[in-house]
């Protein structure tokens, strides 16, 4: 059976290939970052284990990697710059492949939604194939591998080269690569030492907690704040949640959870459109397309991020009280 683990195993051994390109060319300091990131891929599941038995070094060794990590992004150097040859050759090389360079890329949510969809045929002897606990991570995973070999044949490639520019695109986004995996795990942390319980407070003495629209209003505003304050509304739904949604709406006004817990994510997303705290949607794609203005993402994204929060309100009044 295809599980989670496997796909971060090889998230951990690319890492720690890109760690030993840059050890080659002597950039200890992106060396020493990638491999102190690619420990939990590899160990995430021995850690979590340990944990269990009672032992707490793994995880305290995991904290002392999270502080290294934010000394070695501190120190700089970590970032490369676009060498001026190859950005010629890759120039020419798109020319010359056109829209095929698309192919790749949109194989990724093809094969994704076709193995999600698939999932629960594809089995040997009564066994799955891909865990069913995690069949959308797994998807993805596997979608990858799938558009890396779409994308060799369409480049025609080596998959050395492939490894190659895998590692140059890590470089040059630097610490922001970090993001995402980071602020994912911001929001339990604030659940986990009770800022949903103050926010609760908070919202009850503040609005009236009778009243179905501010309560809903309150929980789509502060998804929206709580994004642009932490930047990934992944750290953002679990403080809300806990603090106006099971409390205030579904169990005091009896809110349906779930499409309101799908229509708050997404609204949790148009603060994403508005943060540079979103580096990687917003900063990391300023940089890498070389624009003027470092936030211009952000400035094209409002009239869209605005329009959507109206829109995704309106459907949780429309869906979640039925």
């Amino acid at each position: 059976m295809l599980r989670v683990e496997h796909i971060y195993w090889l998230v951990g051994a690319f890492l720690l290939v890109a760690a030993a390109m840059n050890a080659r060319e002597r950039r200890w300091t992106s060396a020493a970052f990638w491999i102190v990131l690619s420990a939990p891929f590899l160990f995430g599941e021995a850690i979590l284990h340990a944990n269990a038995a009672g032992s707490r070094w793994p995880a305290q060794a995991m904290g002392v990697g999270v502080i290294a990590l934010g000394v070695f992004a501190a120190r700089g150097g970590l970032r490369t710059h676009p060498d001026a040859n190859d950005a010629v050759e890759r120039k020419a090389s798109a020319q010359r492949l056109g829209n095929r360079l698309f192919v790749p890329a949109l194989a990724i949510p093809l094969v994704t939604v076709l193995l999600v969809i698939g999932s629960k045929y594809l089995s040997v002897g009564g066994v799955a194939l891909i865990d069913t606990a995690q069949t959308t991570l797994i998807s993805l995973g596997v979608a990858c591998l799938v558009a890396l070999g779409v994308g060799l044949m369409t480049t025609h490639a080596s998959f050395g080269r492939a490894l190659g520019e895998g590692r140059r695109l890590l470089d040059t986004l630097g610490w922001a690569a970090l993001l995402p995996m980071v602020l994912a795990t911001l929001g339990s942390v604030f659940a986990a030492t009770g800022v949903g319980d103050a926010i609760a407070a908070i919202v009850t003495a503040v609005i009236p907690a009778d009243s179905r629209i501010a309560c809903l209003a309150t929980f789509a505003l502060g998804m929206l704040v709580f994004t642009i304050i932490m930047g990934n509304a992944f750290a953002a739904f679990p403080v809300m949640m806990a603090g106006v949604g099971l409390p205030l709406l579904v169990v005091q006004h009896g809110a349906n959870p779930a499409p309101l817990g799908a229509i708050g994510m997404l609204t949790g997303y148009c603060g994403t459109l508005l943060t540079p705290m979103a580096a990687n949607f917003n900063i990391v794609p300023a940089v890498l397309l070389e624009l003027p203005d470092q936030y211009g993402v952000i400035r094209a994204q409002l009239p869209t991020a605005l329009v959507l929060l109206a829109v995704n309100f309106i459907l949780m009044w429309v869906l979640v009280f039925r």
